[in-house]
């Protein structure tokens, strides 16, 4: 029983995986790609690792399991974070029609 559990929880997985590898090819700018595989992958790499905690035999391989699942969710947002900064300071504008810049402009008015 907690074999199909773990089989559950790694095909909801990968096709969270595929859904926001449809959002990166699909999404019209850099930013709402970030924000679709940002989302995603730490979702995904959770279920995943999950499932494949349901498969494992010792409490080694779960917590190392754990250490890894603890990695990703410390240095995805981190690196989504690096990614989105680095092309908002090199100037890579929103595909969209309010922009942020405009947030600043109407704060200045006041």
């Amino acid at each position: 029983m907690l074999e199909i559990f773990g089989f559950i929880l790694i095909g909801i997985g990968c096709f969270l995986g595929l859904v926001g590898a449809f959002g990166l090819v699909r999404l019209p700018d850099m930013y709402a790609r970030l924000h679709a595989v940002g989302v995603t992958d730490t979702l995904c790499s959770f279920l995943i690792l999950s499932g494949l905690a349901c498969h494992a035999d010792s409490v080694n391989v779960i917590a190392k399991l754990i250490l890894i699942f603890l990695f990703l969710v410390f240095t995805s947002p981190v690196s989504s974070y690096a990614l989105a900064n680095n092309a908002w300071r090199w100037g890579l504008i929103h595909n969209q029609k309010i922009h942020i810049s405009n947030f600043k402009l109407d704060k200045e008015k006041k």
